[in-house]
C-alpha cells in the first residue's frame, strides 16, 4: 500500500540520507536532461524553435522517467508484494531530502556559532546561487533559512504528495520536473526560451503542495509553540510577493513563525537583486533560527504523513 511505501521512504531517508553517488536516480535523471539539452539546444536557433525544443525536452524526460520507474515497480511487485513495498520505499527515499537539508543547515549553523565565517560562507555557497564571499552572520543565516524553507516544498512535501496520489512513478515524474527546472528553468539569455516550459510545468506541479505546506507550517508553529498567527499573517500578506508563485508560502510561513524577516538584497555574479521581504523582523537573524527552521521542516513532514494516513484510512471506510 502506498502509505507503507511513504512511511518507509521517510524512515529510510532519516536513517541513511541521500547517498552521494553517480548511480543516484536523480543524478541519472540530471545526466539524461543534460544529454538531451546538448542535442536540442543551439544558441543560434530562433526563440520559437527554442521554446519548441524545450517542450520536446520536457515531454521526453517525463515520458522516459515515468515509464522506467513504472516498469521497475511492476517488476518488483510481480516478485512479491513486499518486494514492491520495500523497493518502492527505497526508490521514493531518493526523491526526498529531509536528512540532507538538516545536515547542511546544521553544519552551517555550527560554523557560524564557532565563528568560522570562512567555512560558513563556503558551505552556504553549496546550497544557494547567490554570491557568498562577503556575507555576514545574519546574511548566511538568512540564506540557509530561505533554502531549507523553500525546499520543504521541493524536497519533501511535493514528492510525497505525488507519491500519495500516484505512487512512486508519479513522485519520480515530479522529481524529474523539479530537476529540469533547476537545470534549465532560468531567466537568462541561454535558457529564457528553452527553459520556459520546464519552469511553467514546475510551477504547476508545486502549486497544490506549496499551499498545503503553508497550512502545515502554521500547524507546526502552533505545536512547536512558535508564532502560528504570525505564520498565517505572513503567508497571507507576503507569499504572493515572492518571485516564485509557490516558494513564498513556505518562506513567508517560516519567517512569520520565527518572527524574522527573509528576503532582501542578494548579489548574483556581482549583480544586485532585491527580493521582496517575507515576514517582520521582530528579532535579529541568528544561527538558532536555522535549527528552528529544521524543526519546522520535520514537524511539517510528520503532519503530512499523518494526514496522508488519515485520508487513506478514511477513504478505505467510505
Amino acid at each position: 500500500m502506498t502509505e507503507y511505501v511513504i512511511v518507509g521512504a521517510v524512515i529510510l531517508d532519516r536513517l541513511v540520507g541521500d547517498p552521494r553517488t553517480s548511480l543516484h536516480p536523480v543524478v541519472i535523471i540530471g545526466n539524461f536532461i543534460a544529454w538531451l539539452e546538448r542535442r536540442l539546444l543551439q544558441v543560434t536557433y530562433s526563440s520559437v524553435y527554442k521554446k519548441l525544443a524545450g517542450a520536446v525536452l520536457v515531454i521526453s524526460v517525463l515520458a522516459v522517467v515515468y515509464g522506467v520507474v513504472w516498469l521497475v515497480m511492476v517488476a518488483l511487485s510481480s516478485l512479491h508484494s513486499w518486494a514492491g513495498y520495500i523497493g518502492g520505499a527505497v526508490l521514493l527515499s531518493f526523491t526526498i531530502s529531509t536528512r540532507s537539508l538538516a545536515e547542511a543547515g546544521r553544519e552551517i549553523a555550527g560554523f557560524l556559532s564557532s565563528g568560522n565565517m570562512e567555512q560558513a560562507r563556503y558551505k552556504v555557497g553549496w546550497i544557494v546561487g547567490r554570491d557568498t564571499a562577503e556575507l555576514n552572520t545574519a546574511e548566511v543565516t538568512r540564506a540557509t533559512v530561505e533554502t531549507v524553507a523553500e525546499n520543504i516544498v521541493d524536497g519533501i512535501i511535493s514528492p510525497l504528495f505525488y507519491a500519495a496520489i500516484g505512487g512512486v512513478p508519479l513522485a519520480f515524474l515530479y522529481r524529474a520536473v523539479n530537476t529540469m527546472d533547476s537545470m534549465v528553468g532560468y531567466k537568462n539569455e541561454k535558457y529564457q526560451d528553452f527553459g520556459m516550459v520546464a519552469a511553467r510545468v514546475d510551477d504547476v506541479f508545486n502549486y497544490i503542495p506549496a499551499r498545503i505546506t503553508g497550512l502545515l507550517i502554521i500547524l507546526a508553529a502552533a505545536l512547536l509553540k512558535q508564532d502560528a498567527s504570525g505564520a498565517f499573517q505572513a503567508i497571507k500578506r507576503d507569499a504572493v510577493k515572492h518571485p516564485s508563485p509557490n516558494s513564498g508560502y513556505s518562506e513567508a510561513g517560516v519567517a512569520g513563525a520565527l518572527g524574522i524577516r527573509l528576503g532582501g538584497l542578494n548579489y548574483y555574479g556581482g549583480v544586485a537583486s532585491l527580493r521582496s521581504y517575507m515576514g517582520e523582523a521582530k528579532c535579529e537573524l541568528e544561527p538558532i533560527h536555522i535549527e528552528n527552521t529544521i524543526q519546522i521542516m520535520y514537524v511539517v513532514t510528520i503532519l503530512f504523513i499523518a494526514g496522508t494516513l488519515a485520508c487513506k484510512w478514511l477513504f478505505a471506510y467510505i
